[in-house]
């Protein structure tokens, strides 16, 4: 008996401390369904194989998810709820309707909430360089900006507030970074 209860009790406290560790990596919990996947096998974004991936991401009142970015793009519609886009250089947050559109740019570091009492449900379309995932969480779910889309973004010390993909040293280290970053270009119709 006594065996039986110190096993019993193991048990309770590795369920505990488990429980304790993925509360403490920032698990949340978000719903992702995946529609569709499909592959693209000469991508014009990417100049190569590319992924394309449809699904519903659902977010629960009151949650909150990681920062994170994309390494392609995600275009996405919210179907119910009212969302809040956070984006990691700040500037203020965006709220999103039933009906509205917006799209996540390469590279831009951002997180989801749900700051309303019904749930978020987000339809999401990725197209990503094959092989890549759809979203990369920042370690240690750190508040990052970046990464710096025009010159302009670069000039009046604007260079300072950049620590995503990496920190700048100077106006000029920015401003060549910007203007020699690998670029997905889409062609436009004729």
């Amino acid at each position: 008996m006594r065996i039986r209860i110190l096993n019993l009790n193991k048990t309770c406290i590795f369920a505990i401390v488990l429980g304790i560790a993925l509360l403490s990596t920032g698990v949340y919990a978000a719903v992702t369904v995946i529609l569709a996947v499909g592959t693209i096998p000469k991508s014009e974004l990417f100049d190569g194989p590319a992924t394309v991936t449809v699904r519903t991401l659902t977010i629960n009142p009151g949650e909150t998810l990681a920062w994170h970015y994309h390494p392609g793009y995600a275009f996405n519609v919210v179907k119910s709820g009212q969302l809040t886009v956070e984006e990691g250089c700040g500037g203020g947050d965006e709220t999103l309707n039933p009906g509205d559109a917006f799209e996540e740019m390469e590279g831009e570091v951002h997180r989801a909430k749900n700051l309303g009492t019904e749930p978020v449900v987000v339809y999401n379309t990725f197209i990503m360089p094959q092989g890549r995932p759809t979203t990369i969480n920042i370690p240690n779910n750190e508040r990052k900006c970046g990464p710096p889309v025009t010159v302009n973004s670069c000039t009046k010390r604007g260079w300072m507030i950049y620590d995503h993909p990496q920190p700048f040293e100077s106006q000029g280290a920015c401003i060549d970074w910007v203007l020699h970053r690998p670029r997905i270009t889409i062609p436009a119709p004729y």
